[in-house]
């Protein structure tokens, strides 16, 4: 598919409910527009598409949020440089790019230089970096093995999320509080790291308006169960 072809399926998919909760709810002010389509099917777009560097990057200059989400979904990780990644964290205009930027199994962190990215950008003094390196954290530890990301740094960073999530950006702490979740998921001396981390930090304050479908992550509820006990009782 070329960049027209792309825009015409995601006009003829519209979805006047989806378009209705962008209105009431997107990205006030970016100048972003929305054909009101979830996630999934964005997914299952993205995925027909396949990998395309050239097309990713004529979509990410669209007033579109659905077609910059598509272009971080079909993005080629071999293709995409450091500048690039920098120079994108700057146009994300806030709220629900971030996400899809830096998680949601998009292009970002499977790139060579995630985990050095995602390093550097939660010691930023951007709150969208640090969210979106909490994000590519999450998405890390998901993976068996990451260069550098060994239980001694992972540690640290549950220590820093304890002491630090309540002083954060209401989106750090959602980032913080899905990495801390991610981290805890690794191993028995994480998971155990990670529940007492959990335990101390408390309820997690995000405030999601008035869509009544989203509520914080309860990191203890997604811990502290049989099926992960059982699972490092070894």
């Amino acid at each position: 598919m070329n960049k027209t072809e792309t825009m015409r399926w995601l006009r003829e998919h519209q979805d006047e409910r989806g378009i209705a909760h962008w209105e009431r709810r997107g990205e006030q002010g970016s100048g972003l527009k929305s054909f009101g389509i979830g996630l999934t099917r964005l997914r299952k777009l993205a995925k027909e598409i396949g990998r395309d560097h050239k097309l990713a990057q004529q979509l990410w200059t669209s007033d579109v949020y659905d077609a910059k989400v598509i272009a971080l979904l079909i993005d080629d990780p071999k293709q995409v440089t450091r500048e690039q990644a920098e120079r994108q964290v700057e146009q994300l205009h806030g709220g629900y790019l971030s996400h899809v930027f830096s998680s949601c199994d998009a292009t970002l962190a499977k790139v060579s230089f995630a985990f050095p990215l995602a390093c550097d950008w939660m010691e930023s003094d951007d709150p969208v970096r640090r969210r979106c390196g909490y994000g590519l954290l999450y998405e890390l530890s998901k993976k068996k093995r990451v260069a550098g990301m060994d239980d001694a740094f992972l540690l640290d960073r549950i220590r820093h999320i304890q002491t630090s999530i309540h002083g954060e950006e209401m989106w750090v702490r959602e980032a913080m509080n899905t990495a801390l979740m991610g981290i805890g998921k690794r191993n028995r001396a994480l998971h155990e790291a990670a529940i007492a981390a959990a335990r101390a930090i408390g309820p997690v304050d995000i405030d999601y308006g008035d869509d009544n479908s989203c509520e914080p992550l309860d990191v203890l509820k997604h811990l502290d169960n049989d099926r992960l006990k059982e699972k490092f009782a070894d």
